[in-house]
């Protein structure tokens, strides 16, 4: 089984953390944009929080995208 270092552990933090950041972002975006009380940045956490995971996966599934794209270039350079 393949050990998990600190440095992989930092760098999901930290996508985790832009997930929860962007995810807050929209929350003020739509509080702004449709005139509601600022108590929703509070009181929709849950909702916040589900769409932080959504982002956290969304960039997850991107990153393997690339990650498979370019093992594949570089498969095709060794050939």
């Amino acid at each position: 089984m393949k050990d998990i270092t600190v440095k992989q552990q930092k760098r999901e933090i930290k996508y985790a953390v832009i997930s929860l950041i962007l995810a807050i972002s929209v929350n003020i975006y739509a509080i702004i944009s449709y005139g509601t009380e600022w108590k929703e940045l509070y009181t929709q956490w849950f909702t916040v929080l589900v769409l932080a995971v959504f982002f956290y996966f969304v960039i997850a599934l991107f990153r393997y995208l690339c990650w498979l794209i370019l093992s594949k270039l570089v498969k095709i350079k060794k050939d």
